[in-house]
């Protein structure tokens, strides 16, 4: 965005969006009623509850307090983006296995922090995923489901890593390269 031009480009989930919306705009009203994202859910408003999150160039962010020109031309990530019906993420798939929600409400934020915290942090302890995660709100109580999701995909994502690792060095070096 300049003063030349009022467009907004955000890029979410690997789509650039051209928007002509005042900046000031929440960035949760945008993916919720211009992109039709229903993931990040609306909560307090205030960025307290965590239902709102987002990946912003991979890190954490509250969807409900960041404007869109505060985002213009940077990687948003919803919950949409993370994987597919048919292929969950490994943190979705998770939370699903572990019952990790209940009523959904803090289903987003819980999902988001924890994709976000286990690519920052591909092995955290049990103090650095509570940390991660203290600011996002269950109202049903589910922590420990929740915690056994965060500590599931890790392991999920771990054993990824690993395999992805071996076919890698299972493959014949380029011709004239030496492994």
């Amino acid at each position: 965005m300049t003063l030349r031009d009022p467009t907004i480009r955000l890029t979410v989930n690997g789509e650039t969006h051209a928007l002509r919306l005042p900046g000031a705009t929440p960035l949760l009203a945008v993916l919720r009623n211009d992109l039709g994202l229903n993931g990040p859910k609306f909560g307090c408003g205030i960025g307290e509850c965590g239902s709102c999150t987002v990946l912003v160039d991979g890190v954490a962010a509250r969807a409900c307090v960041l404007h869109i020109a505060d985002v213009d031309g940077r990687d948003i990530r919803t919950l949409e983006g993370l994987g597919t019906p048919e292929a969950l993420h490994p943190v979705q798939a998770a939370f699903v296995e572990t019952a990790g929600a209940q009523c959904g409400y803090c289903l987003n934020g819980m999902i988001m922090t924890t994709a976000a915290l286990l690519d920052a942090n591909p092995d955290p302890s049990e103090e650095q995923i509570r940390e991660a995660l203290r600011f996002n709100l269950c109202r049903c109580g589910t922590h420990v489901e929740i915690l056994a999701a965060v500590r599931l995909a890790a392991e999920r994502l771990a054993a990824q890593r690993l395999a992805a690792g071996r076919s890698a060095a299972q493959r014949p070096a380029a011709p004239g390269r030496r492994r």
